[in-house]
């Protein structure tokens, strides 16, 4: 099943270079947690969370407030305790953000591209805006003007965000092969901020890599470090996938960073997910 991706929990204009919010360390800690408890946790238990990451109540409390207010989180009280249950959105963000975040392998150059066109009347020009900013978000590049590119694995994602949205009146897809002219590799540089994207690899792998050295030198789990060092890798991570569509190995630069950030998330990933997953169960089984 198609869901509608995770681009909406990030606000206009954030980027990689500013530290977490609360809020998407919230998003992270529902993703780890919630869906085997219902998709519900208790206030409690998210504010004792999220105080080992060096967020206070107050700042929790009112993070959780401002997702339930973008309908995110439902309030529900359950056995008298109050918490927050995923809404069918919050759902389908986090469905779509496993797939796509988790995801490792680049597209295949040999599967073509999405382009994606749009016409929207200037009486509706809020909607123009609101189209660009999600292609933007989804990793779509400007071919030329008016014109978007991306992989054309992004197709069944694409076609839901823009329905979810109410936006396929205005759009056309098309599923192209590159044929002529000019050097496709030079044309992905004009099409992608390549060197963005450099920076923002670079800038999460030198901020994780000396937690991996540090995991690697451990003789032993401990698991509230691993809870904490987990949750800040994945809200770090999980937001890069949605400005890298994932291009094919062949178009992009020799060395490329993304491809040791990666090494980085998944080893890190690897040695702490079970234990970070321990410890989160059993805090939340205290306070529900």
């Amino acid at each position: 099943m198609t869901t509608v991706p995770s681009t909406n929990v990030l606000a206009e204009g954030e980027t990689l270079a500013k530290a977490p919010q609360p809020r998407q360390f919230i998003v992270t800690v529902y993703g780890l947690y919630s869906r085997a408890n219902g998709g519900w946790l208790s206030v409690a238990s998210v504010v004792d969370l999220l105080k080992h990451l060096d967020v206070d109540e107050p700042a929790a409390r009112s993070s959780i407030f401002r997702l339930k207010r973008r309908d995110i989180l439902h309030a529900e009280r359950r056995d008298g305790a109050a918490g927050y249950s995923l809404s069918e959105e919050g759902v389908a963000i986090l469905a779509e953000g496993d797939e796509r975040i988790f995801r490792r392998e680049p597209a295949k150059l040999t599967d073509g591209w999405l382009l994606a066109t749009f016409s929207v009347p200037e009486a509706e020009r809020h909607k123009r805006h609101l189209l660009r900013s999600q292609l933007n978000r989804l990793g779509f590049g400007t071919a030329a003007s008016g014109v978007w590119i991306a992989p054309a694995r992004l197709r069944d994602t694409t076609t839901e965000l823009l329905r979810h949205l109410e936006l396929d009146g205005y759009a056309d897809l098309f599923h192209a092969d590159h044929v002529a002219f000019g050097n496709l590799e030079d044309k992905v540089r004009q099409w992608w901020d390549l060197g963005s994207l450099e920076k923002l690899y670079s800038a999460f792998a030198s901020e994780h890599e000396p937690t991996l050295r540090r995991w690697r030198r451990r003789r032993a789990a401990e698991e509230r470090l691993a809870f904490v060092d987990y949750v800040r890798l994945l809200t770090d991570w999980r937001r890069l996938p949605y400005l890298d569509p994932g291009l094919p190995l062949e178009l992009l630069p020799q060395d490329w960073i993304g491809i040791h950030a990666a090494d980085v998330f998944f080893s890190l990933k690897d040695r702490l997910e079970e234990t970070a997953r321990h410890y989160g169960a059993r805090t939340i089984a205290m306070r529900q």
